[in-house]
């Protein structure tokens, strides 16, 4: 397994993705006066990520505070290394972890989970030029994926999908998909395993969906949640409280048509 970091490389684009390192302590409020930390990946379009000016924003960023602004609770968003992030939360550095969140049963032995509010589903990103249309033409070909995301956890755990056919019987590792993503604009790898939701609102946003072949992979759909801690059970009943008050209001809608032009809240 080979594992790839820092490659202090900035994208050209509408978003600065990774402009400002994770390990940042630039929030939306103040950790020490927060009454609860979100700990969150700070590149992850449209979830939570940082803009041309080095702010976080994104529609969980959003979706966050307005559950808590229905309780004035005030909320700070800290920037975490995702492949850590259950472990930040038991050893209680954060008090949540809300950016696009897959529930999985592995997770689930971890964390505590909230109701899903958003589906989600892995795909296989490949350049057209690359003519790798399917997944059966990565037999013998690089693939890349990011650390500690469900992708690559399913990746593992299904072997016999993508993992027994690609070159060394494994990924390269990204901290971040914005790094994977430029080393598969540059070749350096030949397919990358990526949330759909990333992959549609990156290649929009660039312009570039016309340049990449987005293919479905067999791996079930996901469902995003919010991790708490196994022993909160206050903080759980505040967010999913919350996350159905904004459905029964609308506001969740609002904010889903701001991101994704459509309500991605489920039926």
């Amino acid at each position: 397994m080979k594992k790839l970091k820092g490659l202090g490389l900035v994208l050209a684009s509408v978003f600065v993705l990774g402009a400002c390192s994770s390990g940042e302590n630039e929030r939306a409020g103040n950790n020490e006066d927060a009454d609860v930390v979100v700990g969150l990946d700070d590149t992850f379009v449209p979830m939570g990520f940082r803009d041309d000016d080095g702010n976080l924003t994104g529609f969980d960023i959003e979706l966050a505070e307005a559950v808590f602004a229905l309780n004035d609770t005030e909320v700070a968003f800290q920037p975490i290394d995702w492949s850590m992030k259950e472990t930040e939360l038991n050893n209680e550095t954060i008090e949540l972890i809300w950016n696009g969140y897959s529930q999985t049963p592995e997770r689930e032995e971890k964390v505590a989970f909230s109701d899903p509010y958003m589906s989600n589903s892995q795909l296989l990103v490949t350049s057209k030029d690359s003519n790798i249309d399917s997944i059966d033409q990565m037999d013998g070909k690089t693939l890349g994926a990011q650390e500690g995301s469900s992708g690559y956890n399913s990746f593992n755990q299904e072997p016999e999908a993508l993992k027994d056919i690609v070159e060394g019987k494994d990924a390269t590792l990204y901290d971040s998909f914005n790094e994977a993503f430029i080393d598969l604009e540059s070749g350096r790898i030949d397919g990358l395993l990526i949330d759909r939701v990333y992959a549609e609102y990156y290649l929009n946003q660039n312009e570039k969906m016309d340049d990449f072949n987005l293919i479905e992979t067999p791996y079930e759909d996901e469902n995003f949640a919010v991790g708490v801690r196994q022993d909160d059970d206050e903080l759980l009943e505040e967010v999913n409280n919350g996350l159905q008050e904004l459905q029964d209001n609308g506001e969740f809608a609002k904010i889903s048509e701001k991101w994704f032009g459509e309500d991605v809240s489920p039926d």
